[in-house]
């Protein structure tokens, strides 16, 4: 058994990737226990704190995705509980968890990011959406790519190639969030690079390529076995590959990052990376990118799990 001791992981929660979520963390817990650690796993509700302050966990693995998961909430409160966790501390996941902040954090560091524009959608009701929409089209070009400035699983996302589908992807996003970031959509390879950091500095795992069968990496194409392709590691140049793997750690670094993370880069036709958007709880699914990259690099993903888990019980 581990020197751990008693280990929690922190699954489900109450945001739309609910059940992403369970999954990631019936994964972990499994990888977990094969690598010979006792684990237990909660739920994020009312049972939380009192189970906690019974029986302090030795450190806690955070498998919420979405809301209190990334944005830094869930965190708070295991540092107002002096338990040690995995992952970026609260005022990081503020920063990473809103897209268009950790765009701007990463455009000051020198990173490629597609131009965008984020605007909530009192600003589309108090200034007549047609019109904002025209400006948008004006400015940005098209096609474009509208998401919520929070969440992930690209709930709430849609291509647009035409003026007459920006306004229903407007209506789907706004119904996912209050703000939605209208991003210049980049043609080429999308990847995504996992960042690990196990005490010695962050270190990118090779890029994972995806290549869902309907053009776009939505909500079906991510979590429905068969409806994605995956390339591990990706079918980049060596030049592109390396500039990807900097991109990763460059915007772990920026935004003040620790132990984990997942940036999603598209690639151009020329080579250059774009970054997209970071992930501070990167999904741990049957078919989500980490695992995949981890597997690609030859680690065995208990034990890395079980090392990241180590490090935060020395911060204990």
């Amino acid at each position: 058994m581990s020197d751990l001791g008693h280990v929690l992981i922190l699954a489900g929660g109450l945001s739309y990737e609910r059940e992403v979520s369970i999954r990631s963390g019936r994964r972990v817990a499994e990888v977990l226990r094969a690598a010979g650690v006792d684990v237990e796993t909660r739920d994020a509700d009312s049972t939380l704190v009192p189970a906690v302050l019974a029986d302090p966990p030795d450190a806690v693995f955070v498998t919420l995705h979405g809301g209190a998961g990334e944005d830094g909430a869930i965190r708070s409160v295991l540092e107002l509980l002096d338990v040690p966790y995995v992952g970026a501390t609260p005022d990081a996941c503020r920063v990473a968890f809103d897209k268009p902040t950790a765009k701007a954090v990463v455009r000051s560091w020198g990173l490629n990011t597609p131009d965008s524009v984020a605007l909530p959608k009192e600003t589309f009701h108090d200034l007549g959406a047609a019109a904002v929409l025209a400006r948008i089209i004006d400015r940005l070009g098209l096609p474009l790519f509208v998401k919520p400035s929070r969440g992930g699983s690209a709930l709430g996302a849609s291509m647009v190639r035409t003026a007459e589908e920006l306004p229903a992807a407007m209506v789907g996003c706004f119904a996912y969030g209050d703000t939605a970031l209208i991003e210049r959509y980049v043609e080429g390879v999308e990847v995504s690079v996992s960042v690990v950091d196990l005490g010695d500095g962050p270190v990118a795992l090779p890029p994972v390529e995806i290549v869902p069968d309907r053009g776009v990496y939505d909500y079906a194409a991510r979590y429905t076995a068969g409806h994605t392709e995956f390339f591990a590691p990706a079918r980049l140049s060596p030049e592109a590959t390396e500039a990807c793997a900097g991109m990763a750690v460059a915007a772990h670094t920026a935004l003040g990052l620790r132990d984990i993370s997942r940036t999603d880069i598209i690639v151009d036709a020329a080579g250059k990376p774009y970054f997209l958007e970071v992930n501070v709880a990167p999904g741990m699914t049957e078919t989500s990118l980490l695992p995949m990259a981890a597997e690609a690099a030859g680690r065995d993903l208990g034990t890395l799990c079980k090392g990241l888990l180590e490090l935060a019980a020395t911060r204990g």
